[in-house]
């Protein structure tokens, strides 16, 4: 069987390696993916965006079925086009991926269906944003309508901050045309949380929840990033949350989507804040999360083709989706200076007794050396009988990978195991 793989980053390669434990698989592609896949799978010069493109590799490949993983493919209709060539897939069709591609529609989305989130504002016009910023509750939060690379929204502590978001969004451009629109929302507070879950657009399966974190630096310090590391799973999770997010998050958002005439299939991310009035979403991804996937796929024990196959056909609901009862950690290496400016093209080196926990996001290969080619340069995973246990593991595998310029937080997991304590 042939699997191709859309997407370059750690998550595809998480991806690849959980798909290459099915026996029955013979061959994967990854497109175009990067240098530190090349022992895992056959890489494909093609962008995930150029979606003619993608389809017709398929067909002449003849690939048995297709996963798309990133945001930008989703949104320009990847899926759409693999399977008008007859490819199955797993992801959504463009016209449900819009519930990333468009904050706006995912706002509007929640308040007609009643889906608990943050208060907001949509505005189209810059005088009219600055204008509601005059009165407005601060701090609040800044966000372009559309994808951003993750990076649209701004938290604002002060007006005059609030006030320059708005205009670097949307008389700058700073996010191109995904600042032509913006939404303005309420600063919510408490524990987040990200659950990925299965969906076939009827059943829902959440995975295993998971805590990123953030900042690029120590005790949640320094700018926004990709995210640095992940643990699972999250300890403010609870059952009794999960039951609550089920019945007024999960289950609500999928039927609002069938009734809206989008249906949902693939992998639905909700980012969830635990308030004091209850669990609300953050913002919602059309795809698995990164570096999420890197401490949820490791866990997964259930087949993982078999269980996408079913989000595919419709059959989830028949489907066995089984996690270990263990935790995980993934301690991010990233070049020095990212988010911001950082050097490329330094050799990486990884203890081959430990390239199975190793996830490569931001490589290249040259004359037969790995090097580093990116801000987030791969991840770190390690699955422990505790948390604690996890995070020691995770970062004594760091200590076996080396490039110059190399960084990582130093403390993935501390809040997590401070809650675990409090408990």
């Amino acid at each position: 069987m042939k699997i191709l793989v859309v997407g370059g980053g750690g998550r595809e390669h998480a991806i690849i390696k959980k798909l290459k434990t099915n026996k029955e698989i013979t061959e994967i592609f990854a497109a175009p993916g990067n240098g530190g896949m090349v022992a895992d799978a056959t890489l494909v010069d093609i962008v995930g965006t150029d979606t003619d493109k993608i389809a017709e590799f398929a067909v002449n490949n003849k690939i048995d079925y297709a996963v798309v993983a990133p945001d930008d493919p989703l949104v320009a209709g990847c899926v759409d086009a693999l399977e008008e060539k007859g490819i199955p897939c797993f992801g959504p069709k463009a016209n449900a991926a819009i519930i990333e591609g468009s904050k706006v529609f995912s706002k509007n989305l929640m308040k007609k269906y009643s889906i608990p989130t943050a208060e907001y504002e949509v505005f189209t016009d810059m005088a009219a944003a600055l204008e509601y910023l005059e009165t407005a509750p601060i701090p609040t939060v800044i966000k372009a309508d559309g994808l951003a690379l993750g990076k649209g929204v701004i938290i604002a502590n002060t007006r005059d901050e609030a006030k320059k978001a708005v205009i670097s969004m949307m008389q700058d451009k700073m996010f191109g045309k995904s600042g032509d629109s913006i939404v303005i929302e309420e600063f919510l507070t408490g524990p987040e949380v990200s659950v990925l879950s299965f969906t076939d657009g009827e059943t829902i399966v959440p995975m295993v929840s998971s805590m990123d974190h953030k900042r690029a630096g120590d005790n949640d310090t320094g700018l926004n990033t990709g995210g640095m590391g992940t643990v699972a799973p999250n300890p403010y999770y609870t059952e009794d949350i999960a039951k609550q997010c089920m019945e007024t998050i999960f289950l609500p958002t999928i039927n609002a989507m069938n009734a809206e005439g989008r249906t949902f299939k693939g992998c639905l991310y909700f980012g969830l804040m635990l308030t004091e009035k209850g669990p609300k979403v953050i913002e919602y991804n059309c795809r698995f999360g990164d570096p999420e996937t890197q401490v949820v796929l490791p866990l997964l024990e259930s087949d993982l083709l078999t269980v996408m196959k079913a989000t595919t056909y419709g059959t989830l609901k028949d489907t066995e989706v089984k996690f270990k009862n263990k935790h995980a950690c993934c301690v991010i290496m990233a070049s020095k200076g990212y988010p911001e400016g950082y050097k490329k093209g330094y050799e990486i080196t990884i203890d081959k007794q430990i390239a199975d926990n190793v996830y490569i996001a931001g490589a290249k290969c040259e004359n037969g050396k790995l090097l580093t080619n990116g801000g987030r340069v791969l991840g770190a995973t390690a699955i422990g009988d505790t948390l604690k246990s996890a995070i020691d593991k995770a970062y004594k595998l760091t200590e076996k990978i080396h490039f110059e310029n190399a960084y990582k937080r130093n403390d993935i997991g501390a809040k997590a195991l401070k809650a675990t304590e409090e408990k």
